[in-house]
């Protein structure tokens, strides 16, 4: 059964018809942790929705609510326990990786589960060479970099948060999913730590932070290349369609690319999820044949 259609029958079975309906259906489950998102006209009926999610779900260990929005540098929730087990720390499984994460502590989205593989598939259909060097400025617990290594195993990623909680659980990941001295954390800021270490040491830039990719554009240019190599660029857009959303966040990065000087085309660009009404995460992916700089 599909994971919103379990909390919608929970919510059935427990609340009033009214209130069932106002119950937000999108439910994260991370491992053995469900965090839901419910209405503040429910307040005081949490727990016995959190309650009745766990018997109807029994691989669920834990019930978070999400009190507030994600925020902040280190893109955290800030959460409310409902029921189950009194733990923050879970293993997440996804396409035969293992990602241990703390959900108060890190960012980590099974939304981005999709995304992810493409970009691991991605760089797999579109080499830049055989054995690639990536840098991935926003890496969180080290997914977009362990799904790629484990499904492109001559490359080299090096692995950037900010976070310290976040590089832990990926130093953690990265012995979990056997890639060690494929990946390679960094605790740093990007900005500064690819002004330090990698100018032109890249063949392919992650951005997967949609809130502050576009301010670090000119940083993935100089982490590339001076030959080019591929940036894969996250965004949110504002729009009423999904194709227009695309079209605005092409017209963005042109302007910004062109101001740096630099010779590229876009070679794909996808919805990744809505995120609220007339707003999108977007992915594009962009190849750089050159840097006139």
């Amino acid at each position: 059964m599909r994971k919103s259609r379990i909390l919608a029958n929970v919510a059935e079975k427990v609340l009033s018809k009214e209130e069932a309906a106002t119950v937000i259906k999108g439910m994260d489950i991370i491992g053995d942790i469900a965090i839901l998102k419910i209405p503040s006209t429910l307040e005081g009926k949490e727990t016995v929705l959190a309650e009745a999610l766990l018997k109807e779900a029994p691989y669920i260990k834990t019930v978070f609510m999400q009190t507030e929005p994600t925020k902040g540098d280190y893109r955290l929730k800030k959460l409310k326990w409902l029921a189950g087990e009194k733990k923050s720390v879970t293993i997440h499984k996804e396409y035969g990786c293992l990602f241990k994460v703390d959900v108060e502590k890190a960012f980590f989205s099974p939304r981005l589960s999709f995304e992810r593989k493409r970009i691991a598939d991605f760089v797999k259909n579109n080499p830049v060479t055989f054995n690639e060097t990536i840098i991935n400025l926003f890496a969180g617990v080290g997914c977009f970099s362990i799904l790629i290594a484990k499904f492109n195993p001559l490359v080299k990623v090096f692995s950037i948060d900010l976070n310290p909680n976040a590089v832990q659980y990926m130093v953690e990941n990265i012995f979990l999913n056997k890639v060690r001295g494929k990946v390679i954390a960094v605790l740093s800021e990007a900005r500064r730590i690819v002004n330090e270490f990698f100018l032109n040491k890249a063949d392919r830039v992650l951005m997967p932070l949609p809130e502050k990719a576009f301010e670090f554009l000119d940083v993935s240019v100089s982490a590339l290349k001076p030959l080019g190599g591929y940036i894969h660029y996250q965004d949110f857009i504002q729009s009423i369609e999904e194709k227009e959303a695309i079209k605005k966040a092409e017209e963005k990065v042109s302007r910004k690319l062109k101001e740096l000087n630099i010779d590229f085309q876009f070679v794909g660009g996808r919805i990744i999820k809505n995120v609220a009404p007339y707003k999108f995460q977007i992915a594009l992916d962009i190849k750089v044949s050159s840097k006139n700089i």
